[in-house]
C-alpha cells in the first residue's frame, strides 16, 4: 500500500519542485559559423549472389472426413 502512496504522490510532488519562475536577465545571440563544402563518404558494396529457381516436390496430404451432425430447426 505504502509503495501506490508513494508512486501516487511522486509526481505531484516534482510537479511542485519544478514550477519556478524564469526572468531573461540578458539577451542571447547565436555564435558566427563558416560552413563549407564537404565530401559524402565512398563506399564499395558488393552484393550477395542470389539464385533464384523452382523445384516441383510432392507432399503427402491426410485425407479428413467430416462428417457433421444433422441440422435441427430451434424455431417452432
Amino acid at each position: 500500500m505504502r509503495k501506490i502512496w508513494t508512486a501516487a504522490l511522486l509526481p505531484v510532488f516534482a510537479l511542485t519542485l519544478s514550477a519556478c519562475s524564469v526572468e531573461k536577465t540578458e539577451e542571447g545571440e547565436l555564435p558566427d559559423v563558416d560552413v563549407e563544402a564537404g565530401k559524402l563518404p565512398e563506399y564499395d558494396v558488393d552484393p550477395a549472389k542470389v539464385e533464384i529457381k523452382t523445384d516441383t516436390k510432392k507432399v503427402i496430404v491426410p485425407d479428413v472426413d467430416v462428417k457433421l451432425p444433422p441440422k435441427t430447426s430451434t424455431h417452432q
